[in-house]
């Protein structure tokens, strides 16, 4: 059999300046693409596994395991193939099918998807929409409340820390003081925090916490973090009745080869730069204002900035498609001349970006592109 060229070739982030915010935060260091090389194996970490993987000393995860859950400060943790693997293991180890959950309207699509793959009822909390879109301790009170009026007896609440449409970051300590008020266990959801910004799971008031390996934490991925408090581990944590060692809701072990060995290898990188958050947060809010001087450009969502991912809504760029020969792949095309990726083709009625991780001559870089392109095609007009 002749197997034709599948194009393995990627150098968009040795060549270009990546704004997509869904990657930004997982930009591998160095010594992670050492221990990706090495660790490459499907198997490689499980050549000294007695039966659970949390329990490999060699290489040392079990240790690493401890120094996560320190991090993030909750009293057990677990890798998993992504934070939706740990939505549907908390959601299929607490409910049955046919409970009601509270999510909210910000959710992450895969939120939905681990409900409906448990079969469970979901009561949304609305935003308050445009332009804010913000999740409101208030709401989510009333939420709770009118289900609770009209009998839904809610077996668990999951809230989005920082979405991935608006970047906003949640009142996550007030929102999980109702919870605990009501004896309802809460899931934060940090597929966007976890690793940018300092999170401190018992001081956020959450029973369970979900990180993205390869979305915030520098690592290969695919790989999640699922941490909870010790009252929740003989449930979340059950083991099989055949099979002694095994944990039944991680089907024996989860992440194993590069995913992890690249995780591992990231931490003292990721537990160092979440000192810096303030700093990139203020990058960010400077980026914004500089970005809103261009005519038509605005940001929606929560203002000021507290998170790196920012939705523009960018008619400017939308009425210059429409007379554009090229048509919306104009400004891609635009900013790809400029060593610039990250932007969807097509789209310039509003877009995402993240400038997390740049340094300031790169952000300057980026906002006079985007201010070129616009006074490029206007004089066109």
């Amino acid at each position: 059999m002749e197997c034709q060229d599948y194009g393995l070739t990627r150098n968009t982030e040795r060549r270009n300046l990546n704004l997509n915010p869904l990657q930004r935060g997982g930009v591998l260091p160095t010594e992670a693409r050492i221990a990706m090389y090495e660790f490459a194996d499907g198997y490689s970490v499980c050549d000294y596994c007695a039966g659970r993987l949390d329990e490999i000393s060699n290489p040392s995860i079990h240790n690493f395991l401890d120094d996560l859950a320190n991090f993030i400060n909750v009293d057990e943790v677990r890798t998993v193939h992504g934070a939706r693997e740990g939505k549907f293991a908390v959601m299929h180890a607490l409910c049955n099918p046919g409970d009601a959950i509270i999510i909210d309207g910000n959710a992450h699509y895969t939120t939905h998807l681990a409900a409906e793959r448990c079969g469970l009822k979901m009561v949304e909390v609305p935003n308050t929409g445009h332009p804010d879109y913000e999740i409101t301790p208030e709401k989510c009170s009333e939420t709770l409340e009118n289900a609770m009026d009209k009998g839904e007896d809610i077996k668990l609440i999951l809230l989005t820390h920082v979405d991935g449409n608006y970047g906003n970051l949640t009142d996550a300590i007030n929102i999980g003081k109702i919870a605990n008020n009501a004896g309802i266990p809460i899931i934060l959801n940090c597929a966007y925090s976890m690793g940018r910004m300092p999170i401190d799971a018992k001081a956020l008031n959450v029973d369970f916490v979900l990180g993205s390996g390869h979305k915030s934490m520098a690592a290969s991925g695919p790989i999640g973090v699922l941490g909870m408090k010790e009252e929740w581990t003989d449930t979340v944590l059950e083991k099989s009745s055949r099979h002694g060692v095994k944990e039944i809701e991680m089907l024996g072990c989860t992440s194993r080869g590069a995913p992890i060995a690249t995780l591992m290898a990231s931490l003292p990188f990721v537990v160092e730069r979440v000192n810096h958050w303030t700093d990139e947060v203020q990058k960010t809010r400077d980026f914004v204002l500089k970005m809103e001087e261009i005519e038509g450009v605005k940001q929606i969502g929560l203002r000021p900035k507290q998170h790196d991912l920012v939705r523009f809504e960018t008619p400017a760029f939308d009425k210059i498609a429409e007379n554009h020969p090229r048509r919306g792949f104009f400004l891609y095309e635009e900013l790809k001349k400029r060593k610039i990726v990250g932007l969807k083709r097509g789209q310039t009625k509003w877009f995402k970006c993240s400038v997390y991780g740049f340094s300031d001559a790169q952000i300057e870089y980026i906002l006079n592109s985007f201010k070129e392109i616009a006074v490029k095609e206007v004089k066109k007009e």
